[in-house]
């Protein structure tokens, strides 16, 4: 937000974003006429039934992005020897870390070009599924990475893109975006285009059953904070409504049961359905301030984009509050919190409480102990960026108002 923005008075400003968001009902609806779903695979085994399928397709020479530590757990292998067992010569990039930067994109292209790759598999959670969306895009696309940054701006179609998802969360399998980090300007930055949507996914909760209990809580709160940003946007559709709805049903569900018990497959199998649920609600309905908060903690402090998310939700949730009370009541019915006979308002503040302690249970903090009170002006400028020309928000925040949110996080 600049300086001249900042001059203006907060009702002259918030009318100007509404007339935005109005833009943003079009945007929506054509997103949702374009979009093309990939074809999906789901249940134990699925990812194997992805490479048969992805075999079938002609393709002979495969990218395969990953992380080391998949790799070292024996997960990468399986899928790597389906594929070549049927023709398919698969060059395996493992270089993928949290967060994933522009060098390691370059690096993953490199090699896709170096071996003449013609499509690319993405094996793991978001960092993978990101750091592949970009490669196939910049596979196709003669343009430096950060001039993809925005709004369909990936101009011509990537490499076909495949996805098996090691975590319950991100719903990158689904989703219209990837997102880059560019530490050297403390930013992470979205790259929005139906085109990066995959070919087909695989929601294959066997591959889950071994992730630790951090990474599960993280990616947990992730898909739920997709859903619930996207049920409480301004363009929410009766389609993204059934989507969230459904999805958080099923995480708080199932959440609790994986925690608990991290080997419980079918759980982990729901997970990975809802996520993949929140995924589509907001490919068409969008996110919020939550998104934008957390995605400067983690240019700015590389905390997980999950973890930064799970700690930001309530916060905006009680700010949003008054402009989407009877949502957030649904939500809380949806998540079985109402015993009979509350009002709106109360089930409301129900379902925020109830994210709260869901938190507490996760083991994840209130605040963000990384953050730093001569960070929050700047931190609150981007989020408000990002927000305001990318999300329907229900309820509008100025630079103030975003400061004394962030504020809270202190600890």
């Amino acid at each position: 937000m600049n300086t001249l923005t900042r001059s203006i008075p907060f009702p002259l400003q918030e009318r100007f974003y509404r007339g935005l968001t109005g833009s943003l009902k079009y945007v929506g609806k054509a997103l949702a006429l374009i979009i093309r779903p990939p074809e999906i695979f789901a249940g134990p085994g699925a990812s194997l039934l992805l490479c048969d399928a992805l075999a079938g397709t002609g393709a002979k020479r495969l990218l395969l992005v990953t992380d080391a530590m998949l790799v070292k757990l024996g997960i990468v292998e399986p899928l790597r020897a389906r594929l070549e067992a049927q023709g398919v010569a698969v060059t395996v990039y493992d270089g993928v870390l949290p967060d994933p930067r522009i060098e390691q994109v370059e690096e993953a292209l490199a090699m896709l070009r170096r071996d003449g790759c013609q499509a690319v598999l993405a094996v793991g959670g978001g960092s993978a599924m990101d750091a592949a969306k970009i490669v196939a895009a910049c596979a196709s696309n003669d343009k430096a990475i950060l001039e993809m940054a925005g709004f369909f701006k990936v101009a011509n179609a990537p490499l076909p893109i495949y996805c098996i998802p090691t975590t319950a969360g991100t719903g990158s399998e689904v989703s219209v975006g990837a997102v880059i980090s560019d530490p050297a300007n403390k930013r992470k930055l979205p790259i929005i285009d139906h085109k990066l949507v995959p070919r087909m996914a695989a929601l294959d909760g066997r591959l889950m059953t071994g992730l630790p209990r951090a990474g599960t809580a993280a990616t947990g709160m992730d898909a739920l904070t997709h859903a619930v940003e996207a049920y409480i946007a301004r363009i929410a559709t009766p389609e993204s409504d059934q989507y969230a709805l459904e999805a958080v049903s099923l995480i708080m569900r199932h959440l609790p049961r994986v925690m608990a018990d991290g080997s419980d497959e079918d759980s982990r199998q729901m997970m990975s359905w809802a996520a993949y649920r929140a995924g589509m609600a907001l490919n068409r309905a969008g996110l919020g301030y939550t998104h934008g908060i957390a995605h400067n903690f983690g240019g700015y402090y590389h905390t997980p984009h999950g973890w930064a998310n799970a700690i930001v939700l309530p916060y905006v949730l009680e700010y949003s509050k008054p402009a989407c009370t009877g949502r957030l009541a649904e939500l809380a019915r949806v998540s079985g919190l109402a015993a009979g006979g509350e009002g709106e308002a109360e089930l409301a503040d129900k379902f925020i409480a109830h994210i709260r302690q869901l938190k507490q249970d996760c083991g994840i903090p209130e605040g963000l102990k990384d953050l730093r009170e001569a960070d929050i002006p700047a931190i609150a400028e981007a989020a408000l960026q990002e927000a305001h020309f990318t999300y329907a928000v229900p309820r509008y925040m100025d630079q103030a108002t975003c400061e004394a949110v962030v504020r809270q996080m202190l600890v």
